[in-house]
């Protein structure tokens, strides 16, 4: 039998009317836990780098045509010539670097990593540091165990010492290899900060640098925003945002979607995180990204900003002077559903606040493609769109409330109440109690009730009473005797 147990702390607001919009805004941020479960993540945690080139023709050139077993590779590594340690690291590399089965756990356990380090230390043999890190690279984008193995290995500080190579084919490959590992876990992401990466990487972040390697670059700065328990150290947050605001206005597809991404990251959670991107001014960029056809930049920009309205009244009102209602109904008819249910996750978040902001969402011509997504929205989606018409009912005034019945709203409320979903019956059901309370205030009750009664909305809610969840049934029941009791004795 389903049960109302979880989402308890979410209803309740629907029960106090009275309640602080910053309150509402915070328990609305629950919800967007749900939004993001079970979805796979659309920015890669780690990469591997499978392409078979190297940057030194010359060095290929030195070990084409060698192939060698693990044993041979292992042998050569761990003896003094480099010529050989080169042909052997560039041979483990190689098998590192297969598109199918890669042998990632062999390498490891052949015990190469410790030595692999120490190549990396090899300041006179560029094209040896060059292959150690590239192959360190490869298995820190392994799982956990191969990512751990490389960082119990010290690989850490070799490669951010590596930042600062003269060798650009070295230094870009040492950044990746710190994005696979701060990728990896919260922890792993800790240690590659303490460890003083973070302003060797913003140093080398320049308008002359290569696209490919400043793609490189911003993607290992998104690893290091990510995750929340704990969160990265506030202090070098501050330290990566003026960069990510410069990155943010540049025209590469990939660079925008990694930054956007990483802003994602940082502005969820509570609002001082919040408060901290948006004091940077980022705020028209990503609304102005919002308009992109490039769903890698949509997606995250998106996210970024329905992020920011979880927060605080005021932060809302900035992403609102920055535009974001005025891209929002596009959005909210996006043909991807994807799109239109974030959307609508954003939306319920400025509906969670004050009436003035509320007003804003009306006046930006919100209600009618609201009201489509109710009709005609894939069920995520108008799950999404129940939460917005919930908030909007809880903090609107009555005269808004009243525009929101004139908008439609109703009657695919009242289809809806035949879903087999608890939670979204019973917030329909309270968002009818509250327009009911409201009309009756305007002395439009009977008018209101007339029209329930065309849409089949009392028999469905008499229907209600017999629901075996007793919340269901027992709000159902309270809805009939305080609203059409009296209709019902003139029968």
């Amino acid at each position: 039998m389903p049960t109302l147990e979880a989402p308890e702390e979410r209803l309740r607001k629907f029960k106090y009317r009275g309640k602080d919009a910053s309150v509402r805004r915070q328990q609305r941020m629950a919800v967007s836990l749900e939004l993001r479960k079970a979805k796979k993540d659309e920015q890669a945690l780690k990469r591997r780098n499978i392409t078979d080139l190297s940057p030194d023709p010359s060095s290929e050139k030195l070990a084409k045509g060698v192939s060698l077993t693990l044993d041979e590779i292992v042998s050569r590594v761990n003896g003094t010539d480099p010529h050989l340690c080169f042909q052997a690291t560039q041979a483990a590399r190689k098998m590192l670097s297969q598109e199918r089965n890669p042998a990632l756990k062999l390498i490891v356990e052949a015990g190469l990593v410790p030595r692999l380090v120490e190549f990396l230390k090899s300041s006179v043999y560029p094209s040896l540091q060059f292959e150690a890190a590239w192959a360190l690279t490869n298995i820190a984008s392994g799982p956990s165990e191969l990512t751990q193995a490389v960082v119990e290995g010290g690989a850490v500080q070799p490669l951010i010492e590596l930042l600062s190579s003269p060798d650009v084919a070295v230094c870009e490959q040492a950044v990746w290899a710190l994005g696979n590992i701060a990728g990896d876990s919260p922890e792993l992401r800790d240690i590659v900060i303490s460890s003083n990466a973070v302003p060797h990487l913003l140093a080398l972040v320049s308008s002359t640098v290569s696209i490919p390697f400043l793609r490189n670059i911003t993607w290992t700065l998104s690893n290091l925003c990510r995750y929340k328990n704990p969160y990265p150290c506030a202090k070098v947050v501050k330290q990566m945002l003026p960069v990510l605001f410069y990155l943010l206005q540049h025209h590469d597809t990939e660079i925008l979607s990694d930054t956007c991404w990483a802003l994602s990251y940082l502005t969820d959670g509570c609002n001082e995180r919040i408060g901290q991107v948006v004091g940077t001014g980022v705020l028209p960029r990503l609304v102005e990204l919002m308009k992109s056809s490039e769903l890698s930049i949509l997606t995250p920009s998106l996210r970024t900003v329905g992020n920011i309205v979880t927060g605080t009244d005021q932060q809302t009102q900035v992403a609102i002077d920055a535009g974001m209602l005025s891209v929002l109904p596009q959005l909210l008819r996006h043909p991807r559903s994807s799109i239109q249910k974030e959307a609508a996750w954003a939306l319920s978040n400025v509906a969670a606040g004050p009436c003035q902001q509320i007003q804003q969402l009306i006046t930006h011509g919100m209600l009618p493609p609201l009201v489509a997504l109710l009709k005609n929205g894939e069920f995520k989606v108008q799950k999404e769109a129940v939460w917005t018409v919930a908030n909007f009912t809880t903090g609107g005034t009555v005269d808004q409330l009243i525009q929101l019945v004139q908008s439609g709203v109703l009657e695919p409320l009242v289809n809806l109440l035949s879903v087999q979903d608890p939670k979204i019956v019973l917030i329909i059901l309270d968002v009818i109690s509250c327009i009911l309370q409201a009309a009756e205030k305007l002395f439009k009750k009977e008018k209101l009730c007339l029209l329930l009664e065309e849409l089949g909305g009392i028999d469905k809610i008499e229907a209600l009473q017999l629901h075996e969840n007793r919340q269901i049934g027992q709000t159902a029941l309270n809805i009939i005797e305080s609203y059409f009791f009296e209709v019902n004795d003139f029968a």
